[in-house]
């Protein structure tokens, strides 16, 4: 797993993380307890630090970047799906942000709440706990469905799972 020093501050990943081995930790990056950095995503953390809390997971191609707010942060059990962006952001516990959307800089997004595939969150944006946002620029639609709700809930769990999985079984071919 690439990591790399900037400017005399590393990053840190708990024993118990899994970052695969094509990710990349730039500078000021804390990667907590059951977190996971999956294939190709990049952290880089050269204007602000990243903090991944644990469970949450980062998912194939994102990329997160620290921002002018104090942290960017992807709370507790969050997930930041494939191909996304996070520029400058948090992210509150439980929250999902679907495959390829983009959430820029000084947004909250609240716990418990979803970020539709394929949606832009536009600067200073707020989404409250247990809510979904969709489009381009994204708007608040709603409470989640029961369905939103099941993902939710239980994808921290398969994440961890699955990451357990490729930190055992994965080896160059």
């Amino acid at each position: 797993m690439p990591l790399f020093a900037l400017e005399g501050l590393s990053p840190t990943v708990h024993p118990d993380a899994f970052v695969a081995p094509t990710a990349t930790l730039v500078g000021d990056v804390r990667v907590e307890e059951g977190a996971s950095i999956w294939y190709n995503a990049v952290l880089r953390a050269d204007l602000g630090p990243i903090v991944v809390r644990a469970g949450a997971n980062v998912q194939d191609g994102s990329v997160l970047h620290g921002g002018d707010d104090p942290v960017t942060e992807i709370g507790e059990g969050a997930t930041i799906g494939h191909l996304c962006v996070v520029h400058g952001a948090v992210i509150g516990a439980r929250a999902v942000v679907g495959n390829g959307s983009t959430v820029q800089d000084g947004a909250r997004i609240g716990e418990g709440a979803m970020v539709a595939a394929g949606s832009t969150v536009t600067p200073n944006s707020e989404l409250p706990a247990d809510r979904l946002m969709l489009g381009s620029a994204a708007k608040e639609r709603g409470e989640l469905t029961e369905q939103a709700r099941w993902w939710v809930r239980t994808n921290p769990d398969f994440y961890r799972a699955l990451a357990r999985r490729h930190a055992d079984g994965v080896t160059p071919a």
